[in-house]
């Protein structure tokens, strides 16, 4: 019977009480405990059932890597499931309920699938709910819908009253987690003078070590922890947060970090969560390590937990989870709760050590305190249902035969322990089989390294496999005095703190107890509790066929419930390579991905809520855009100038107006918004080159190219302006629109199909601020500013310097979308408005006059320019656009090549870009077809072409169109009939060359 002691708890504040509910039903707490220590206080030892067999669940652990203590929290607009009772913090007035069951926990109907466990095995889904076809739709899938999931969703319409944010932040050294590992690896670096950012998911710094007892520096670990803290708060260089996670580690030293502000104290002022997202030179990960369950027939009867979590309730938060325990373990650690029990005046029956032999000088200690320990023995089952009764003993060996049974109310078992590698591995870190102590270990000679091929994360303590106190704290100096080094502090030699702790005995991995196990004890052995994965479930997928540990975590569902089978996979992959007469290593592990443990969706989304859900993009001079009478047009999440009507000035007549003076004088556009994208390294020129349909590779440092991309349908996706910056590195630009979905789809194929090439790409379109020059003046202006030779002979077309404009630094490019003399200037985002505010004062002798996309878009349709979105719709390929010149003979390769050359696509008989003048210098509708005898199969009218982009020109006078008509180029001047939106009104045009205005390129290229 678990029960609350009159003594210790250093968590919690037993002058404050907290009231809360569970199922309705009162209970009492302290401040400081969780729900799950306030729960088993009151002997609420059944917190939930399991998913497909809905047994009797209890917690089984103390922290993060909780499986069965899964809870719903508040109601209505507050509304949270599938929360960790082991990491929930309670408060006053909190509501928290069971989940997975009906009509209550303690009589659940779907009980009764565990009496049909044998019929249910692992994949039986898969055979049984396919044929017949009737049968899975009107009976078994309402049933599984029905049936699936833990917690319920929160209604539909309710609103989370809640506010969240993201937090950038920029360090030298992460560490992530704040035991005496984190502690010592942070003050290392702290003292060097690194910036250091210092992250530990729980409420309270130190880790284990407080529970697990020795000393520090002849200090208790409490008292060397506050000192430690203490030293850290007072260096400025120096950040601390509690209740922040370390989700995930990604390329380049980008961590997302996870900040929980006021889920143990609701309805304070300020967001509720924060995602941190840390751009750092070094991470040390300092994550610790998580004790491993053993298997053996009843391991999930509510009052069988891990050891380690037994102590902590007991050290924690004075709470006695059984008043008769008994320990079995493999190793010595069992033996500090079996002490830890005892001191407490509570009743341990026995210790169960698997070791023949047994342990070190915590067995001794055991001993001596007149508890009595059998070695070599194990339990071969566990009596009771909802609760624990008593265990079944057995020898390690041979078939389980029964030695003796033992009354208790708590089972503390310890099979080991199994460093944190999560984070390490989530950017390529790799592992490592440590035969002596059982478990995978960071291997630091294959550790993740940046885009200088040198490592940027470190592991350290018991997340680096080292397990004991003195070696936990000398790694974890050592690994804050690498990452200081590695970020170029002069790390000195600190001593490492003294320590004492008992000399440990060498651990003995056992995966199933007994070791020969008939099917009846196998059959009752969970590896994964939350989805009810048995020993006997692996074995089975094995001789099924299915091999591979992924094949196996998907057949069987092992590792895949909330948890991520932090308790669960390693036994599982043993149980695997014993199945298959391997060993472990080979065997190998499941992939670890981010988040370590999930974080809330209002996290993710931050401010991005209501009428900000799609934030709103805009570029350093919407201020002065707002103040000039602009009207907005959206592309994509910016807001950019459609046009900048005057007093009395209709739209059509702004952009007329702008087309106008651009051509005669001066055009400024705001070209801030056109996706930049940054590609470094040494295959970057290779990369190019499949990217694009052009030869990128050989362009000459200090050259543009116009290139085109397309997907791997062979379809034209994008098109944009590449300068070549130097040997190794590449800036593409791209539609506004597109730079994140072309930064998406260069990041799909580097990760997926040339994982192995040397490339780097950055999304740096909203760093810098362009603004396009454009027109006769163009030249005369931006010499006015003084600071570069910007001359025909010194820039000619296509080609781009840095240099000063103006008295700032800027990069030009000699480009051109509109056909006159243009000059793109970039410069820093934050002096984009101060380039603009001087070109717009330097250029009122020209008469500088901004344009927007509608004067763009005419512009650059008498040009023949064109526009991604208009003269492409996701079937059109270059060379329907009469690109063919875009397209490399000298390669062999590029994205969408091989589609290209398939018998529809390279046809002469297709859809070809065009231009169209109409005879009476109408406009045509824009997207107008014309018409043809027939109908086709469906019973619509046959088409011969469609318009794309249709305008009025003022530098012509009439109306101007491009369009894609069947075999277009070959039926120059032929007239032919579009149809007007009402589909009668028929306009007649003529089949042009798409270059309306200066066909020579004269005026881009004086």
């Amino acid at each position: 019977m678990s029960t609350r002691l009159s003594h210790g708890g250093r968590l919690t504040d037993r002058s404050t009480p907290v009231q809360f509910t569970f199922n309705g039903r009162s209970f009492s707490g302290y401040a400081g405990d969780t729900l799950a220590s306030a729960l088993l206080a009151g002997d609420q030892m059944m917190m939930g059932r399991s998913f497909k067999y809905h047994r009797p669940r209890g917690v089984v652990s103390s922290g993060a890597e909780e499986p069965n203590a899964l809870v719903n929290l508040g109601q209505g607009d507050t509304h949270e499931p599938n929360a960790r009772a082991t990491t929930t913090e309670i408060f006053q007035g909190l509501k928290a309920s069971s989940q997975n069951h009906w009509p209550s926990l303690e009589y659940d109907v779907g009980a009764v699938n565990a009496h049909l466990s044998r019929f249910l095995p692992a994949g039986f889904y898969y055979k049984m709910f396919i044929h017949p076809r009737p049968l899975w739709k009107h009976v078994y899938e309402p049933f599984i819908r029905q049936s699936a999931g833990l917690g319920k969703a929160p209604h539909p319409e309710a609103r989370d009253p809640d506010t969240y944010e993201h937090f950038y932040a920029y360090t030298d050294v992460l560490v992530v987690g704040g035991g005496v590992a984190g502690l010592q690896a942070a003050l290392e670096a702290g003292r060097a003078g690194a910036e250091v950012l210092l992250l530990e998911q729980t409420a309270h710094w130190g880790g284990r070590t407080p529970v697990d007892g020795g000393e520090i520096d002849g200090l208790d670990p409490d008292a060397w922890i506050e000192k430690a803290v203490g030293e850290l708060e007072a260096m400025p260089n120096v950040r601390i947060r509690t209740r922040t996670m370390g989700a995930g580690i990604y390329d380049h030293g980008y961590v997302l970090g996870y900040e929980r502000l006021t889920d143990h104290a609701p309805g304070q002022p300020g967001p509720r969560h924060r995602l941190w997202r840390i751009r750092a030179k070094q991470v040390v990960t300092a994550t610790g390590a998580i004790e491993r369950p053993l298997a053996f027939a009843g391991n999930d009867i509510p009052g069988v937990m891990l050891a380690s979590a037994v102590r902590d309730y007991l050290v924690n938060y004075g709470v006695a989870v059984g008043d008769r325990t008994v320990v079995v373990t493999t190793n010595d650690d069992g033996y500090r709760t079996a002490i830890a029990l005892k001191r407490a005046g509570l009743d341990v029956p026995a210790v169960l050590d698997a070791r023949e032999y047994g342990g070190g000088a915590l067995m001794d200690q055991a001993k001596e305190m007149g508890i009595r320990v059998e070695t070599g023995r194990g339990i071969s089952k566990v009596k009771g249902g909802k609760r624990v009764t008593g265990v079944a003993t057995c020898g390690i060996a041979g078939s389980g035969a029964l030695i003796d049974e033992i009354a208790c109310d708590c089972v503390a078992m310890s099979g080991g322990w199994s460093p944190v590698v999560n984070l390490w591995s989530h950017c390529g870190g790799k592992l490592f089989w440590d035969e002596a102590q059982a478990c995978f270990r960071p291997d630091t000679d294959r550790a993740p390294t940046g885009a200088d091929g040198k490592p940027f994360v470190t592991p350290a303590g018991a997340a680096n496999g080292y397990l004991y106190l003195s070696e936990t704290l000398s790694d974890g100096a050592v690994g804050g005095r690498t990452a200081a080094t590695a970020t170029g502090h002069a790390a000195g030699d600190a001593a490492v703190p003294e320590t004492s702790a008992p000399v440990e005995a060498a651990p003995r991995p056992v995966w199933m107890m007994p070791e020969g196990a008939p099917y009846e004890y196998r059959a009752k052995a969970w590896l994964d509790y939350q989805n009810d994965v048995k020993v006997t479930d692996v074995q089975l997928a094995a001789r099924e066929g299915f091999e591979s540990v992924e094949h196996t975590k998907r057949y069987t569902t092992l590792g895949m419930a909330t948890d991520q089978g932090k308790l669960s996979n390693l036994n599982g992959l043993a149980t695997l390579a014993n199945a298959l007469g391997e060993e472990i290593p080979q065997v190998g592990t499941t992939t670890f991905r981010p988040p370590y443990t999930p974080i809330s969706m209002g996290s993710i989304a931050g401010e991005a809520r209501g009428s900000v859900f799609q934030p709103l993009r805009r570029t350093p001079m919407h201020d002065w855009h707002e103040a000039h009478g602009v009207q907005w047009e959206p592309v994509g999440h910016w807001r950019r100038p459609y046009c900048f009507p005057k007093a009395g000035e209709s739209s059509e007549q702004a952009v007329h107006r702008e087309i106008t003076a651009t051509r005669d004088s001066l055009g400024l556009l705001d070209a801030s918004t056109l996706g930049k994208i940054l590609v470094k390294g040494p295959d970057a020129g290779r990369f190019m080159d499949m990217l694009y349909t052009n030869l990128m590779s050989k362009l000459a440092v200090g050259r543009c190219r116009y290139g085109l991309m397309c997907s791997e349908n062979g379809f034209l996706s994008d098109d944009g302006v590449v300068a070549r910056l130097d040997e190794d590195t590449f800036l593409v630009h791209t539609t506004t629109g597109g730079a994140d979905r072309i930064h998406a789809h260069m990041e799909e194929w580097l990760q997926t199909e040339w994982w192995d090439w040397q490339v780097y790409t950055a999304n740096v379109t909203e760093q810098y601020a362009q603004v396009g020059v454009v027109g006769p003046n163009a030249r005369k202006v931006l010499e006015k500013l003084g600071g570069m030779d910007l001359s025909a002979e010194a820039m000619p077309f296509m080609t781009w310097a840095d240099g000063t404009l103006g008295g700032l630094q800027a990069r030009v490019f000699r480009i051109s979308f509109s056909g006159e003399l243009s000059f793109e200037v970039a410069v820093p985002a934050g002096q984009g408005r101060a380039l603009w505010d001087t070109l717009m004062e330097a250029g009122a002798e020209f008469n500088a006059t901004p344009y927007g996309t509608e004067a763009l878009h005419v512009m650059r349709a008498e040009k023949g320019f064109i526009m991604i979105g208009d003269e492409t719709d996701g079937t059109v390929i270059p060379q329907d656009l009469g690109l063919d010149w875009a397209i490399s003979k000298k390669k062999d390769d590029y994205i969408g090549k091989r589609a290209q050359e398939r018998s529809f696509m390279d046809n002469a008989d297709r859809w070809k870009l065009v231009g169209l003048e109409t005879l009476d210098g109408s406009v045509l509708p824009d997207g107008a077809y014309a018409p043809t005898d027939g109908k086709t199969r469906n019973g619509q009218r046959n088409t011969q072409g469609r318009v794309t982009s249709s305008y009025f020109s003022p530098t012509l006078g009439k109306g101007i169109a491009m369009g894609l008509v069947h075999n277009g180029p070959d039926r120059m001047g032929e007239v032919i009939s579009f149809a007007a939106a009402d589909g009668t009104t028929m306009t007649e045009a003529r089949i042009v060359n798409a270059v309306f205005f200066d066909p020579e390129g004269k005026k881009q290229n004086v």
